[in-house]
């Protein structure tokens, strides 16, 4: 049986030397970021934590201090594992296309494991677009800075010489994003058989408009390399 929530956050804090306040606040921010992917961070609550953690609403609002400092906890910790899922492992990869595939593919990957409970950016971004304040702040800068990394991402492509030179790499960003918004909303509002392989052929049709003789080499290279068995 998988452990709950709150446990296996306890079980990571463990391992890594948190003391007991630290440990339960994690727990209590894993809770809330699985009840905020069901629910929306408007349906999120101390009390509906208070709930699901077996604790008292006094013992939730200790570690929060308010609502709005519960969901903005939940959107940055929504970052850190995106950028620990995403970004990170991605910018490992060769500097140009090869790592801007591999920002766009693990992304993909994200969505398709979200189909069933939600991504917080795009529910995030529904629920406070047009609501001022300090969450609506906080999503709109992780979805910035996620922006940004995209963007110097393909820049370097085009420094790296994949990328014709008069490519618009802003128009290029936008359009990547306008996929994975695509993709979410066939895969989960229409449930369109299909919507994956839509996205990567997207992709790979935006890159080949933009891609030097240099770059569709280096795809090549490494298509082969990927359909090699190791």
């Amino acid at each position: 049986m998988e452990a709950a929530p709150g446990v296996r956050a306890g079980a990571r804090a463990a391992r890594g030397g948190l003391h007991k306040g630290q440990l339960t606040r994690a727990a209590i921010l894993d809770a809330a970021l699985a009840l905020a992917s069901q629910m929306g961070l408007e349906g999120l609550s101390i009390g509906a934590l208070a709930e699901v953690m077996q604790m008292s609403k006094s013992g939730v609002f200790a570690h929060f201090g308010s609502r709005e400092e519960l969901q903005i906890s939940v959107i940055r910790e929504y970052h850190r594992r995106f950028e620990d899922e995403v970004f990170f492992p991605a910018i490992r990869e060769p500097r140009g296309l090869p790592r801007l595939a591999a920002l766009f593919e693990r992304w993909v990957r994200r969505v398709s494991r979200e189909i069933d409970s939600g991504c917080i950016y795009i529910s995030g971004a529904v629920e406070f677009d047009d609501r001022p304040g300090p969450v609506r702040d906080a999503l709109a800068a992780m979805v910035q800075a996620w922006h940004a990394a995209l963007e110097r991402a393909i820049r370097i492509a085009i420094e790296e010489g994949h990328l014709k030179p008069d490519t618009d790499a802003q128009q290029m960003l936008f359009e990547i994003h306008g996929l994975i918004l695509a993709l979410h909303h066939d895969a989960r509002f229409l449930r369109v058989p299909g919507a994956l392989d839509r996205a990567r052929a997207g992709f790979a049709r935006i890159v080949a408009q933009h891609a030097t003789a240099k770059g569709r080499r280096v795809q090549g290279a490494r298509a082969d390399a990927l359909a090699t068995p190791s």
